[in-house]
């Protein structure tokens, strides 16, 4: 082992540009991850017109519900498999498990083939999420955690930009089995990158033994070295363990407001990314403009995310999710009325501004909530709890459209903005209430001043 100075002296600098290759890789990752779950929305028209399919607006709700159900699965079993398998092994094969999912629902035969396939991608989808946030968390520069964030989910929006000029292209002409086609071609491409490119964690490294090998990683992107206290604990104690500390202290009340906030949140962005186009063509757009608010809406995404971190690096995440949770709740109401149609795609832009980085706000608020080693528990259970709203969303939206009440989508929509607000919002308010509950004894509360965060 070398020495502490020579270690010192070979170990990078911890900037943004040590560790863009463990970025670059995750944005890849994330690119084709926004590619198949926005794929089923942008080709859903042409699917409820193909007769040989048999999809009607009740079954294509369902189906894009199994999808989200596919995910809440994935994601809990992608943080079991992690202890064995690693995050950079996980990550191979949640691509190759969305990967397999589209090539099933471009040879599906009926819709019951089908909904196994966008089932089978969810599986992989669910776990893709949640591991590359922790490992762009753990490699980040901790002052650009959220602006960090906040590129990392551009790529999400590109890769749903991808999928909708992939609706408007191919769909039309070819039929919307080449569009799942493409949905292989992350198996393809990121696959062979992420086997031969992608370090591994070294927190997770290091949890398993693998001291030497979790320092080289660590120096070589210059990292701090993990620490065998701050190290997770494998296996389901250790797991048990992480989750009790969500509820410990000034976090007891803090954790289900940010659940809420992200069901909120991931029921908007799974809702309108399945719903949009067959919502905006109910309302009596064409059918070439109905797919094209599903592309504006993920351009807004972009800018919307680039915006969130900076702002959020500036006054916090919990303050900017808050106010862009209100921002989408008031662009979704105005989308229930038929605007003429230049006035609709700023609408559409200006609500996807505010609308999919007001979730990924509620990720970063987890950075400040939680400790250093509850803090991968934390975005796990905040990701996982929130797959329910994406579950609830796209079925909502599917049973409204059957009843003849798709109009009320957009309200649906206002709704949860406005929950996802107030839940983010009282966090600072909660984690005074909890430390207030839980009074630190006499013999160390003058040991624990100055402890807290500066976001309570």
């Amino acid at each position: 082992m070398n020495s502490p100075t020579t270690s010192a002296a070979s170990r990078r600098p911890h900037t943004f540009r040590t560790v863009f290759p463990v970025l670059a890789l995750c944005w890849l990752a994330v690119f084709f991850d926004g590619m198949d779950v926005n794929i089923y929305g942008a080709v859903m028209p042409h699917m409820l017109d193909d007769s040989g399919l048999g999809l009607t607006p009740a079954t294509a709700g369902t189906i894009g519900s199994w999808t989200t159900f596919g995910m809440l699965i994935g994601a809990l079993t992608a943080g079991n498999l992690t202890d064995w398998l690693g995050r950079r092994m996980m990550l191979v094969a949640s691509v190759t498990l969305f990967s397999l999912g589209s090539a099933i629902c471009a040879v599906a035969g009926g819709v019951g083939i089908f909904g196994a396939g966008r089932f089978v991608a969810g599986l992989g989808l669910g776990g893709l999420m949640p591991l590359c946030l922790a490992m762009v968390m753990e490699f980040a520069p901790p002052r650009r955690a959220a602006l960090t964030t906040g590129l990392l989910m551009t790529s999400y929006h590109f890769g749903g930009m991808a999928a909708t000029g992939l609706g408007l292209t191919v769909a039309p002409d070819a039929g919307w089995r080449w569009v799942f086609w493409a949905g292989v071609l992350p198996a393809v491409i990121a696959v062979p990158l992420l086997l031969k490119l992608l370090p591994e964690s070294p927190g997770v490294l290091l949890a398993r033994g693998c001291t030497g090998e979790a320092y080289a990683v660590a120096d070589r992107y210059g990292l701090p070295r993990p620490s065998p206290v701050a190290a997770p604990v494998a296996g389901a104690k250790g797991r048990l363990a992480a989750v009790r500390a969500l509820f410990d202290q000034d976090s007891r009340w803090a954790t289900p407001l940010l659940w809420l906030a992200s069901f909120s949140g991931l029921l908007l962005v799974y809702g309108v990314s399945t719903w949009l186009p067959q919502m905006m063509r109910a309302s009596g757009y064409g059918l070439t403009s109905s797919v094209s608010f599903l592309m504006v809406i993920n351009a807004g995404g972009i800018v919307g995310l680039l915006i969130a971190g900076r702002t959020a690096d500036r006054f916090g995440a919990v303050r900017v999710s808050a106010v862009w949770f209100v921002l989408t709740a008031v662009g979704a109401l105005l989308l229930k009325s038929h605007l003429p149609l230049g006035a609709t795609y700023v609408v559409v832009a200006v609500t996807g501004v505010f609308l999919f980085s007001a979730q990924v706000m509620v990720y970063a608020a987890t950075n400040t909530v939680y400790r250093d080693s509850e803090r991968a528990a934390g975005l796990g259970w905040v990701t996982g709890v929130g797959r329910t709203g994406a579950v609830i969303g796209p079925w909502l939206i599917g049973a409204l459209a059957n009843s003849g009440n798709q109009s009320w989508g957009f309200t649906t929509f206002a709704l949860a903005g406005l929950l996802g607000a107030l839940a983010i919002a009282l966090v600072p308010l909660a984690r005074r209430i909890g430390r207030s509950d839980s009074p630190a004894p006499a013999s160390v509360a003058t040991a624990s001043v100055g402890v807290g965060t500066s976001d309570s």
